[in-house]
């Protein structure tokens, strides 16, 4: 093996940092699988990088586990991610400053084995980049290696593939992708980050550092630092205590600052001459029109619905923002509503009542004309409530990796105690099956969940 660490700069939270790089991950190499699959072997938190300025490289137990699980999850939701390979404890204990309130304590140190095909982020092109003319070449080189292992049918795209498009800037201007395999793989790039931001928003996903460092060029979602699942519907949602004055990466901004993003990876192919202004432009162009259709198929199909209804889900997601409603419970219980208009208006909300709590006459109202309206759409449907019902819960997940959950595993293991990971680890590879014997799982959080400073747990170490 030739170990190494990966030396990569990066915008963070809208300014541009310099130089970062992997200041606890460590490669070991690449395997290639029966498939002839490449696969990159990290160690996260093995120790000391050239890239971890003053800190140890080390990672303790509770972000280890946090990870694991996450990465895992997300994997058995459908969504693309790096893969956590094992994890193993230290035997030494690593000081950290949880909280960031000046009261450090020690935590039993570990240690995860994660992998990707790449953990090539965009920031591993900025670097380059910013470096000046010296280093313009390496751009060339590095994106010559991506199109190579990972996106190779690029290599061989020629003016049979049709793949020239109208700009929309109005002046009958021509993208002819096939003339230019980077602006082909800009816009490869481009669409996968949108599908992928469009597959967050689904499942109520919010990373909580999207910075451009953390953001990978093949479309995953990499490095599970302060992220969280939504619980109560809250479009303003950050699990990251230092975006809170600002929320910029909070739930509902994810879709822009994907695009914010992809506009910095296309400025550095710019300044590296792989690809002209109306190839960078087109790529933020079709960013928009991928996650614009992702994002309305996964919502039709949560719903259940035959089209895409914009007026039906955009009210929807208002009552669930103003009664603070359970974003994945009340998609899992939503398949339960029958496509019957001749439901009497006072048992409309039975099937949701576990999960509409404590709301007064007039949002009751409010809720009953929408279910109302959500009826009267489901009706002009062929489809039966069971055939439904089946389809809605293969994309609705029961089961999803809340910080509660994790953090209780985490309290078991910090005690020598590793079933909970277990059991969790094992619910979660099925979020949509029903497993019977398991619905605590799916449970709302407890009280002490809702804590202020709790959410600090999910905080990165």
């Amino acid at each position: 093996m030739m170990p190494y660490a990966q030396c990569y700069g990066g915008h963070q939270f809208g300014m541009w940092a310099g130089q970062l790089g992997d200041g606890r991950a460590i490669t070991l190499g690449e395997v290639l699988n029966s498939k002839s699959e490449r696969w990159e072997l990290q160690l996260k938190g093995a120790g000391k990088t050239p890239y971890s300025r003053f800190a140890d490289g080390l990672a303790v137990l509770r972000s280890s586990i946090r990870e694991f699980l996450c990465s895992e999850a997300m994997h058995s939701l459908g969504i693309p991610t790096t893969r956590a390979l094992c994890l193993v404890t230290t035997g030494k204990y690593v000081t950290r400053d949880m909280f960031y309130d000046g009261n450090p304590k020690d935590e039993p140190g570990a240690i995860v084995c994660r992998v990707a095909q790449s953990f090539l982020r965009f920031g591993s092109y900025q670097i380059h980049t910013s470096r000046g003319k010296e280093d313009l070449d390496i751009v060339r080189t590095l994106a010559d290696y991506t199109i190579h292992h990972h996106f190779p049918h690029l290599e061989n795209i020629s003016k049979s593939d049709s793949l020239s498009f109208n700009t929309g800037e109005g002046d009958g201007s021509v993208v002819d992708l096939t003339s230019n395999k980077y602006a082909a793989w800009a816009v490869g790039v481009a669409e996968l980050t949108a599908s992928l931001v469009a597959h967050w928003q689904g499942v109520g996903f919010t990373h909580g550092v999207l910075n451009t460092d953390n953001m990978s060029v093949l479309g995953l979602t990499i490095d599970y630092g302060p992220f969280g699942f939504l619980d109560a519907f809250d479009p303003s949602y950050t699990p990251n205590t230092t975006d809170l004055p600002g929320r910029r990466y909070c739930f509902a901004n994810q879709p822009d600052i994907g695009l914010w993003n992809i506009a910095q990876f296309t400025t550095t192919l710019s300044a590296a001459k792989l690809i002209n202004d109306k190839e960078a432009n087109y790529a933020m162009e079709r960013y928009g029109t991928k996650f614009m259709d992702e994002y309305q198929a996964i919502m039709t199909r949560k719903l259940g619905l035959q089209k895409y209804n914009k007026q039906l889900i955009g009210d929807l997601l208002k009552n669930m923002a103003v009664d603070k409603v359970d974003y994945t419970n009340f998609f899992r219980l939503l398949s339960n509503i029958k496509a019957d208009p001749t439901i009497p208006e006072d048992e409309l909300l039975i099937p949701l009542k576990a999960v509409l709590l404590d709301i007064g006459k007039e949002r009751k109202d409010a809720w009953t004309s929408w279910v109302q309206s959500y009826i009267q759409e489901l009706s002009s449907s062929d489809i039966s409530d069971k055939e439904r019902k089946i389809s809605m819960n293969s994309v609705n997940p029961k089961y999803i990796l809340r910080n509660y959950l994790c953090q209780s595993a985490i309290d078991a293991a910090e005690q020598g105690d590793y079933e909970e990971v277990r059991r969790l680890l094992k619910v979660m590879e099925s979020p949509y099956d029903e497993q019977p014997g398991m619905e605590k799982y799916a449970r709302l959080p407890p009280a002490w969940a809702y804590r202020p400073g709790v959410r600090m747990l999910s905080c990165s170490s």
